[in-house]
């Protein structure tokens, strides 16, 4: 009695580490398909962005009669009053603007902030149908 009475207090090492490791196992599973939803969120989020500039440029071509040049980039969307603050990319670079024979073009260098790239790293455009899409 007293050896039945000792084996159902607890549980073993082995048995406590086989738990442990099968936690471990799908915490991992978990981690790998979170991991792959945030990527795709902030390129989502890069597309919502890409609309909302968008629609502010059209506020200040109406107000001004213009759009702003290349080298003034977004800035006269804050100075104008557009907007309060200009937006980051999801990876907290600056976007960056062009105007090219009339038309805006805003771009968004990804997680390495340089030209080119895949994954995260891709350059992300409002000219592209793809990104447009996304917001």
């Amino acid at each position: 009695m007293n050896r039945k009475q000792r084996r159902q207090r607890g549980m073993t090492l082995i048995e406590i580490m086989v738990v442990i490791t099968i936690l471990g196992l799908i915490a991992a599973a978990v981690g790998v398909s979170v991991m792959g939803q945030f990527g795709q969120a902030k390129q989502q989020r890069v597309g919502l962005d890409f609309h909302s500039l968008g629609q502010a440029l059209q506020m200040y071509a109406m107000k001004k009669g213009k759009l702003p040049d290349t080298s003034a980039g977004l800035r006269p969307l804050v100075e104008e009053g557009v907007l309060n603050e200009l937006p980051r990319d999801p990876w907290g670079n600056d976007y960056v603007y062009t105007l090219s024979r009339g038309v805006p073009a805003i771009v968004s260098l990804g997680a390495d902030c340089a030209p080119g790239g895949d994954g995260d790293d891709r350059d992300l455009s409002s000219l592209d149908k793809d990104a447009r899409g996304r917001g």
